[in-house]
């Protein structure tokens, strides 16, 4: 899915799974977005599709009633705005690099040329080591990076009634993009160094035109001989481009301060030392960067694994989900076969279909694990019941693998009026043979359940399931 798709249905998802009054964006919104969505991609769509086009029509309905959400996800888009400027501040620092003082005079040892060479070269070494421990591009500065995704990327100061959606889809934006956001951090600071780089070049040949450079040399330790090795091996790089050689220990002695002589040779040789260790290696870096950020710029994988986007999946793939019941032991009152059927409205969609099977009788081995058609199947037991790893542990592994899920009727317990400790301590035990039996457990009071808690349940037990 590419990148302004994946916003939008992250914003989607954030304020649907997050805003559980349903008050904002009701059930009606909900299917209404899925089957207008669905209607206009067509039966044979891809999921990425669906998703995309189902994002933006809830995105614009909701958007009418509340700004904060459109506000919101305009203000987690790229602005391209922001790396162009990096790049232009790079090159204007560049060029500001190479002012050297009234004496003109330029030191074959001293910065910024041979700062900026070492510099890229520890930066190389370091994204070596990076690719060669797999720790990523480490060579880039971790701070920089995130005060460039900070002000380009944007920002939320989530408030109001969406406050506790607008954080979950920063989050979840903000987890997604990272991939993506390294990778365009890198282009746009390879980029940078490149034309940093530029700058200084620049800058040396435009006031080389109106100014003498004189080139010469000081130090308190190095010898004529060593200075000499120095810029044979710290220039050789440009010596091998341009023909020029890099003066002998003699020449290089006889330029020492106070001494100097006309430039224009160091000059080349810095140049064109500059083009080859930084310009081209960085250009190609960012070349690298650049193609791997438009592939994940068109790639965001969704995590359709996760029960929000299967819900909204098996509804454009095979319609209403259908949901069968199977009771062990334990007759559903009236009263709770209504919340149960309030449940599964609520976590698989209004035209969700819900079977309930005939009881099955205590003692009972062996069932069939059926076919959920879409949905799931629910094992119901009476939370008065004492869970039973010979029989009900038994029972459940059956099913483990095939979207069971063991629903506990706390309605009795609360009736009795169970206080909350012996409440707990029944649920330890219906957790421990559940878990070893691998079926995940969901605790409701089917008379009177609160469906925000049950759905996000049913949403962790689906998505642990798999």
């Amino acid at each position: 899915m590419d990148e302004r798709a994946a916003l939008d249905v992250t914003a989607v998802r954030a304020v649907e799974t997050s805003e559980r009054a349903r008050s904002l964006w009701s059930d009606a919104d909900r299917a209404w977005a899925s089957r207008v969505a669905a209607e206009a991609v067509g039966a044979d769509a891809t999921p990425d599709a669906f998703l995309a086009r189902r994002a933006r029509f809830a995105l614009e309905r909701a958007g009418d009633r509340v700004k904060a959400l459109p506000r919101a996800v305009h203000a987690l888009h790229w602005r391209p705005w922001v790396g162009l400027a990096v790049v232009v501040a790079a090159f204007v620092l560049g060029f500001a690099l190479d002012r050297i003082g009234d004496s003109g005079r330029i030191n074959i040892l001293a910065p910024p040329v041979l700062g900026v060479i070492a510099w890229n070269l520890l930066v190389y070494v370091l994204l070596f080591a990076g690719l060669v421990l797999r720790y990523g591009d480490v060579a880039l500065p971790g701070p920089l990076k995130r005060a460039i995704v900070r002000v380009a990327g944007g920002t939320l100061r989530p408030r109001g009634e969406l406050a506790d959606a607008l954080g979950a889809f920063a989050g979840d934006w903000t987890k997604l993009a990272s991939p993506l956001y390294s990778a365009r951090v890198s282009r746009i600071l390879h980029l940078a160094a490149a034309l940093l780089a530029l700058g200084v070049i620049a800058g040396l040949y435009v006031r080389g035109l109106a100014y003498e450079y004189r080139a010469a040399w000081e130090s308190t330790f190095l010898s004529a001989e060593t200075v000499h090795a120095l810029a044979r091996f710290a220039y050789a790089p440009g010596s091998a481009v341009t023909g020029i050689p890099v003066p002998d220990a003699s020449a290089i002695a006889a330029i020492r301060v106070p001494d100097g002589e006309n430039a224009a040779r160091w000059l080349h040789l810095m140049a064109a030392t500059v083009v080859v260790l930084v310009v081209v290696p960085r250009l190609a870096l960012a070349a690298f960067s650049g193609t791997l950020e438009r592939h994940r710029s068109r790639n965001l994988p969704l995590p359709l694994d996760q029960p929000y986007y299967r819900r909204l999946l098996r509804g454009y793939r095979g319609g209403p989900a259908r949901v069968r019941v199977l009771p062990y032991s334990y007759t559903l009152p009236v009263e709770a076969a209504a919340g149960l059927e309030a449940i599964v409205a609520r976590s698989f969609g209004g035209s969700a279909a819900l079977h309930v099977a005939a009881p099955v009788a205590y003692g009972t081995e062996a069932v069939a694990p059926g076919e959920a058609h879409g949905g799931a199947t629910f094992v119901v037991f009476g939370g008065a019941a004492t869970p039973e790893p010979e029989l009900h542990g038994r029972l459940l592994a059956q099913l483990a693998g095939s979207d069971a899920i063991a629903l506990v009727d706390e309605s009795p317990l609360v009736a009795q009026g169970t206080d909350a400790a012996r409440l707990e301590t029944r649920r330890a035990a219906w957790r421990e043979v559940c878990t070893h039996a691998r079926v995940p457990v969901v605790f409701a009071d089917l008379r009177a359940p609160d469906l925000a808690a049950v759905e996000a349940a049913l949403d962790d037990a689906l998505g642990n399931a798999r």
